[in-house]
């Protein structure tokens, strides 16, 4: 498994700011975490999925390719971390 977190730069309280994402050794979501401006998160995973949140339908892009969108920062993360944010997510 590998981890990523994406920043997104935007003004729009309606999208998320952070998306926290597992990525299978294929390269498509395994789960996602996304967190809002005013601290609310969504989330999604194999089983379940929200009307704003849920798992990509093509693989995760190099993070160089994301990064290089002047909005968007990607890096690759620790599982620990990823972990975090999951259960915070499914815990609110």
């Amino acid at each position: 498994m590998r981890y990523v977190k994406v920043t997104w730069h935007h003004e729009n309280d309606d999208d998320p700011v952070v998306y926290f994402s597992e990525l299978g050794t294929d390269g498509y979501e395994t789960r996602k975490v996304q967190i809002y401006r005013d601290g609310r998160s969504a989330w999604a995973d194999e089983a379940y999925e929200t009307d704003t949140a849920g798992l990509s339908e093509v693989p995760f892009p190099p993070l160089e390719e994301i990064s290089y969108q002047e909005e968007f920062e990607a890096e690759e993360i620790a599982a620990v971390e990823f972990e975090e944010e999951w259960r915070r997510a499914v815990l609110y």
